[in-house]
């Protein structure tokens, strides 16, 4: 019997790596067009406006619609079907921006996108769900998100450095379907494996017409909260330049070493979240009021402390938030759950970023107290649903 339970573990891990590589390629094929995009959408005669609503409504697209496939997956049944169509449309549009001549047609393929990570997601996390709940979901999740970081980092590097050569947009994007051939490749490979994911807990998931418990809506409070109270990169960039507080082609260094304590983070609080449970998550989020104050200072010491602290967040975020669904979702309405914890999360992440924008222009300390108060809050909330 123990042989077995260490085989299924093996097996949990096996696959859990194999979709982190997936995720691996595919951060390299989306998250290296999107470090190009805005500078190319200039390029094509786009406004500023134009640039500013693609990302927004991109967003909203990419964290909105989550809801609507989350409970389309938990129906059908169909999760490695919608996870294999998500990522085969993230591999054919990004590469096409490299054909187009006009900035509608580019924003398109972006929008594109943005709706080929809604399709996935819910069906994904899921997957991987079933796999982390053998290993450890505070680990399992935090393992994959590591080696997604990998590929969110070395992207835009590898891109920088094809610009810096060719300088020529067409060949970075066009060079983006390498990793989508790799990526489609892994994931059909780690489909005909694991055929079934749902067996490495044990369980078979059976439909079910109940809805989530009250645990599951007060962690969904906590987890908007949170969302609400954080700050977005770009806001935090937007002030340096503004203070002059470092060089402005110093900024994307500050990016990738956020995104490197992110991908650090995510695996340590992986392991402290099957640890000690949510306690950790309300610990991150005490830890996270303290980020802003520091991000929007004059001082530059105060800031690099404050992008490490963001860069773990991050890091908790994308591990333990998506982690502790699995506490609160039976098997069969995983997807759904997943669904409104991803739109939730990214609607009201979009709200608060917004709602800072505005306040920046307005008192720099309003944004630093509003956010610390959210922050505070959702303390209180995720406390609550700890203790019980």
């Amino acid at each position: 019997m123990q042989s077995r339970a260490a085989a299924t573990y093996q097996r949990a891990f096996q696959f859990i790596v194999l979709m982190g590589i997936v995720s691996l390629l595919a951060d390299m094929v989306y998250e290296g067009g999107r470090s190009l995009s805005g500078q190319y959408l200039a390029l094509l005669g786009a406004s500023g406006t134009v640039v500013g609503l693609t990302a927004g409504i991109g967003e909203l697209i990419g964290y909105g619609l989550r809801l609507v496939f989350g409970y389309l997956s938990d129906r059908t049944r169909r999760y490695w079907l919608l996870t294999i169509l998500g990522y085969g449309m993230t591999v054919i549009a990004v590469p096409l921006l490299a054909l187009t001549n006009n900035w509608p047609l580019a924003v398109g393929l972006l929008m594109v996108e943005r709706l080929s990570k809604a399709l996935r997601s819910p069906a994904k996390d899921t997957l991987i769900s079933y796999a982390a709940e053998r290993v450890g979901a505070g680990k399992g999740f935090g393992l994959h998100e590591v080696l997604d970081q990998v590929g969110a980092i070395a992207a835009p590097l590898l891109l920088t450095g094809v610009l810096a050569f060719s300088n020529s947009f067409q060949l970075a994007f066009g060079l983006l379907i390498i990793p989508g051939v790799l990526c489609m490749a892994v994931l059909l490979t780690a489909r005909r494996q694991f055929p079934q994911p749902a067996d490495l807990i044990g369980k078979t998931p059976t439909l079910s017409t109940t809805g989530f418990s009250r645990q599951f809506w007060l962690y969904m409070i906590g987890v908007t909260l949170f969302a609400a109270a954080s700050v977005d990169f770009a806001l935090a960039a937007y002030h340096l330049q503004q203070q002059c507080i470092i060089a402005s082609a110093a900024i994307p260094a500050l990016y990738a070493l956020a995104m490197t304590v992110d991908a650090v983070a995510a695996f340590g609080f992986g392991f402290l979240y099957d640890r000690i449970g949510l306690y950790a998550l309300v610990g991150i989020t005490a830890l996270a009021a303290l980020s802003t104050p520091l991000l929007f200072s004059d001082g530059f010491l105060m800031v690099i402390i404050g992008i490490v602290i963001w860069g773990g967040v991050l890091g908790a975020q994308e591990s333990i938030l998506r982690a502790a669904v699995t506490r609160f979702a039976p098997l069969e309405r995983r997807g759904a759950a997943y669904g409104l914890f991803n739109a939730g999360f990214g609607i009201s992440w979009f709200v608060g970023s917004a709602c800072f924008g505005l306040l920046y222009d307005i008192s720099r300390p309003a944004l630093i107290g509003v956010s610390v108060v959210l922050h505070l809050t959702a303390v209180l909330v995720l406390w609550s649903v700890a203790r019980r």
